[in-house]
């Protein structure tokens, strides 16, 4: 047994890796295969070396060649086998097999799993770190339906062998957690990295489905993800399934919009709009290659210093019910973000930022940090290909717009400020909704609790009656009441 420490308070004792993979053997109801390619079986060593793994491991094997593995798991469409499609290949195959093989009558206490992992470690140069896809397929119940949980990671030590190890120990983590602690999904999570510094190895996407799972929701798993530290980002589509950021980013031209949603206004949606037209006329801007990202950073999930979960739910609904793609981020500064999204393309890339936001980034104090204070922070913001379009802002006590031409920054700032503006990467949207100036989202929160009228016509299409459908943000109708 060890000690482990999650965030700043709880303590608790987890077992070895040597006693999971114990535990797992001398389960005499537990059998299945392990499929592991590029990077050793690593996760099967540790069960052998445990002892007692003659009950449990039905077959080993690792199709190392490029046409066995296609022989065995069927030709790659796109010649990439470090997918998850690759994966749950392996792993419908694997337990296909088992079932063939074994006879129900012969074993009927027996349920079935397969573990698989297919991954690329760092490369001889060094530059490309590597990543994979692991899951497993299972069952709870003889004869029972089977259940997945795949993720993918990302390594982030700098020598093969350390990642190998890694990807063992996560193996055996996982494949215990599957068995033992499937009840309780957010542990499960926190459970994989028994044993594993964070800074090791990042887990970027993760996905249970299965009647064990038919409660769990994946975008509140992704937000575990970011909230327990193990990834900065994650990212999910209409569907609600999580998505692996580089599937999305990959190559691709960039048009993020971070803000609250909450709930999704009038406003959000115009200035996604007209910003999404003006980012398509811009060259080399292509808008077959070209996603959109409506953002949402950690900071903006906390309420009385803890996320509220439940809100973070009501956002996300109403996002995807729109047809959006959702990210949720750790990155407070916006140069963090482009950062981020450069990792993945070095094509042009658009943030739709309304006035207050960008008043927010010419503001030192979110730099104090960096040893070359903000202008190291705009170094890495702007001098990548990226343009911001400015949302205007009404001034209630003037009737007067604000955009880039009239704003105020802090004198330091000024030049700075003229600088980024005069050279092109500060635009305004113009052609802009005037009727849509005067709603805000505290403002549509507050109408909702108080049970005011309204707020409806304040929203998209079909938002009002999701929000009320649901009783999401606190509302509650006038008849439930009654």
């Amino acid at each position: 047994m060890s000690v482990k420490i999650i965030g700043d308070k709880e303590i608790e004792n987890i077992p070895s890796i040597k006693s999971k993979a114990l535990r797992i053997n001398l389960n005499e109801n537990i059998y299945g295969s392990f499929a592991e390619i590029g990077a050793g079986q690593e996760t099967v060593r540790n069960f052998f070396r445990a002892g007692g793994a003659s009950g449990t491991i039905a077959k080993t094997m690792s199709a190392y060649d490029k046409d066995f593995s296609d022989a065995i798991y069927g030709v790659q469409g796109d010649g990439r086998y470090v997918t998850e499609d690759r994966l749950k290949k392996m792993l419908t195959h694997e337990v296909d097999l088992i079932e063939q093989r074994i006879s129900r009558e012969k074993h009927p206490n027996k349920v079935f799993f397969s573990y698989a992992n297919t991954v690329a470690t760092i490369d001889f140069a060094k530059k490309f770190k590597g990543h994979g896809w692991v899951g497993i397929k299972y069952q709870v119940e003889p004869g029972g339906e089977y259940n997945e949980i795949m993720l993918h990671i990302r390594f982030r030590e700098n020598e093969a062998t350390l990642q190998q190890n890694t990807l063992g120990t996560l193996g055996v983590n996982l494949i215990y957690g599957a068995f033992y602690k499937y009840d309780e999904p957010k542990k499960l999570l926190r459970y994989l990295y028994d044993h594993i510094d964070q800074d090791k190895i990042e887990i970027d996407t993760i996905n249970f489905s299965g009647p064990l799972f038919k409660n769990v929701d994946n975008r509140l798993m992704s937000l575990q993800l970011v909230k327990n530290g193990m990834t900065d980002a994650v990212m999910f589509g209409p569907d609600g399934t999580n998505i692996l950021p580089a599937k999305i980013l990959y190559k691709k031209n960039i048009l993020a919009l971070r803000g609250s949603f909450r709930p999704v206004t009038n406003v959000n949606i115009d200035m996604y709009e007209k910003s999404y037209e003006m980012f398509l006329k811009e060259k080399r801007v292509d808008p077959e290659k070209t996603v959109v990202i409506f953002e949402i950073t950690l900071s903006n999930l906390r309420a009385e210093g803890e996320i509220n979960e439940v809100d973070f739910m009501s956002r996300a609904r109403l996002l995807c019910s729109l047809g959006h793609t959702v990210m949720i981020s750790n990155f407070q500064e916006y140069y963090k973000l482009v950062d981020y999204f450069s990792e993945y393309t070095k094509k042009r890339m658009g943030l739709t930022l309304g006035v207050n936001n960008l008043i927010d980034i010419f503001d030192e104090k979110y730099y104090r940090h960096l040893s070359g204070g903000i202008l190291e922070a705009f170094g890495k913001l702007f001098f990548k290909d990226l343009k911001v379009y400015l949302y205007p802002m009404l001034n209630p006590k003037t009737g007067e717009y604000i955009n880039s031409e009239n704003l105020k920054v802090h004198p330091r700032m000024k030049e700075l400020y003229k600088f980024f503006k005069y050279n092109g990467k500060v635009v305004d949207i113009e052609d802009f909704n005037t009727e849509h100036l005067h709603i805000f989202s505290r403002k549509v929160l507050t109408q909702i609790e108080n049970e005011d009228d309204g707020w409806e016509d304040m929203l998209p299409s079909g938002v009002a009656e999701i929000i009320k459908k649901m009783q999401l943000f606190g509302y509650k109708s006038k008849a439930l009441k009654n």
